[in-house]
C-alpha cells in the first residue's frame, strides 16, 4: 500500500509540473500569436495575400495514406499491445486511414483534441485525437456494447485525470479500449484493475513523444 501511495503521489506531482510548464508555454504562445498576427495583417495589406488555416481533417476531400501500416501489435504478458513499427508524426490536413481502430499514432491534424479530462459524447476525429496521444494523453473509447454503468464510471475517472480524454467509437472491436501513443489494451469494465495500471503507466508516460505539451486550447466539440 505504501509503495502504491508513493507512486500515485509521484504521478500527481509529475502531472502538476507538466501543467505548470504547459501554462507557461501557453502564455508565451499568446504573445507570439499577437506578434505574428501583426505581421500577417501587414502582409495582407501590402500584398493581398490570403492565408487559410484549416482545422479540418477532411482537407481536399481525400484521404492520406496509412502512416502506420507497416507495423503490427505485439501483446505483452500484461495484456498491453505495443505497436512495433514506425509511427510517423507529420501534420496533415487530410483524413488518415489508420491501421487500427482506435489508432495509436501516426500522421495527424495540427490541432489536438482537448485532453484535460475531457469527455466527449459524440465520436471525434481520429486525426485530432492522435495528436492528443502525441502529447501524452490516454484515450478511453467505447462502443454500443459497453455497459452504461461502466461508461459513467470511466467518464468520472477521466474528468478528474489531466491528460486523458474519452469518446464513443462504434467501429472498435471491443466494448471498452484504452489507447496511448504506441500502446493499447482492452478492459472488461470500469472496475478492471488494468484501467488504473494503464493510466498509471501511460498518462504522460515514457512513450510520450512530446511530454508536457498542451492538452488545452485545442479542439473541442
Amino acid at each position: 500500500m505504501g509503495s502504491a501511495k508513493k507512486s500515485n503521489t509521484a504521478r500527481k506531482a509529475r502531472i502538476e509540473e507538466m501543467r505548470r510548464a504547459e501554462q507557461a508555454r501557453e502564455r508565451r504562445a499568446r504573445i507570439l500569436t499577437i506578434a505574428a498576427s501583426v505581421v500577417i495583417v501587414g502582409g495582407l495589406v501590402a500584398g493581398g495575400v490570403v492565408l487559410v488555416r484549416s482545422q479540418s481533417d477532411n482537407g481536399g476531400g481525400s484521404t492520406a495514406s496509412d502512416s502506420s501500416g507497416k507495423g503490427r501489435f505485439v501483446t505483452g504478458k500484461d495484456g498491453v499491445k505495443t505497436w512495433e513499427g514506425k509511427l510517423s508524426r507529420n501534420h496533415v490536413t487530410k483524413a488518415v486511414k489508420y491501421a487500427t481502430e482506435p489508432p495509436v499514432g501516426g500522421d495527424h491534424n495540427q490541432v489536438w483534441m482537448n485532453c484535460n479530462g475531457d469527455v466527449y459524447t459524440k465520436e471525434i476525429n481520429n486525426t485530432n485525437a492522435v495528436h492528443s496521444l502525441e502529447h501524452g494523453a490516454v484515450w478511453v473509447t467505447y462502443n454500443a456494447a459497453a455497459k452504461k454503468a461502466d461508461v459513467d464510471a470511466l467518464a468520472a475517472k477521466v474528468k478528474k485525470t489531466p491528460y486523458t480524454l474519452m469518446s464513443p467509437m462504434d467501429d472498435q472491436k471491443d466494448p471498452i479500449m484504452l489507447s496511448a501513443w504506441g500502446h493499447q489494451r482492452t478492459v472488461t469494465g470500469a472496475d478492471d484493475p488494468d484501467v488504473d495500471k494503464f493510466f498509471e503507466k501511460f498518462v504522460q508516460g515514457e512513450q510520450t513523444p512530446e511530454p508536457g505539451a498542451a492538452c488545452t486550447n485545442g479542439l473541442s466539440q
